[in-house]
């Protein structure tokens, strides 16, 4: 009986070695497949990844060429603005203001390489350029800020608020004899984050940023495209009370804790 159930066992084996040869083409055949369906898949990520990085990069490229097109705009509006206290005899105003342009310069500089920072720093940044402005125009401009603590961490495109202050300020205020008023604002709408730049101008839709002054404006909508898509809006709106409202709605991105320690 001993006998029996070890001839048992070797037919056994036999019909099994016998069987995996016949499927041994089969396996092979899997194996080979599965082994260069996974090498296409990897190659094919590689190729992704590396035309992800390209775009990334001729985005990263676009839009320093355009935060690059802003310095230049305000200096000659500011230096312009030096020239005319100069020419008005007010020598102890235009050095104040020279100097203040020096440290907003400074500060544009040293984030140039910021892409999106934390609106409580860009807050900072406008409020710098807000004192030159208050130099040149003195009680001719009041300033009105609004700014909800839960905003103060949400991302937002660098030197996003300054070029709407300063076509504010050139707009609303500067261009009329008595001055006016601007106001920042912002908050949270149906979860997003909303930011108002007004002015207390008397202008209409057609004469707000339009020609030299509407770079600005132009230069953050490209930004604005470039940095989201879609997921943005950007419009202005002219109060039946005057003046003139340009809005922005931006997607909440908190600021990360590797970010905070870096500002």
């Amino acid at each position: 009986m001993y006998e029996l159930t070890i001839r048992g066992i070797h037919n056994l084996n036999v019909v099994d070695l016998a069987e995996n040869s016949a499927n041994f083409p089969f396996l092979l055949f899997s194996w080979s497949s599965l082994y260069f369906s996974i090498k296409q898949w990897h190659t094919s990520s590689q190729e992704r990844e590396r035309l992800l990085r390209a775009e990334a990069e001729v985005r990263e490229a676009r839009l320093q060429a355009l935060r690059y097109q802003l310095n230049p705009h305000f200096l000659f509006n500011s230096l312009n603005a030096v020239s005319t206290l100069v020419l008005d005899g007010e020598a102890a105003a235009a050095t104040k203001m020279l100097s203040q342009i020096g440290d907003f310069l400074r500060t544009s500089l040293n984030g140039q390489s910021a892409l999106e920072a934390p609106l409580s720093q860009e807050m900072a940044f406008t409020e710098q350029y807000i004192a030159i402005e208050k130099t040149r125009l003195g009680d001719r401009l009041q300033v009105k800020l609004t700014v909800s603590p839960d905003t103060l961490d949400a991302m937002v495109p660098g030197m996003l608020l300054q070029p709407l202050v300063e076509n504010a300020v050139r707009h609303g205020v500067a261009s009329i004899a008595e001055g006016g008023k601007i106001a920042i604002e912002s908050g949270l709408h149906e979860g997003r984050l909303r930011i108002i730049v007004r002015n207390s101008g008397r202008q209409g839709p057609g004469n707000q940023g339009e020609g030299e002054n509407g770079i600005g404006k132009r230069n953050i909508s490209e930004r604005l495209q470039t940095l989201y898509g879609n997921d943005h809006r950007f419009w202005l709106e002219w109060p039946e009370s005057g003046g003139c409202a340009v809005i922005v709605e931006l997607p909440i991105r908190r600021l990360g804790p590797q970010e905070v320690s870096t500002c």
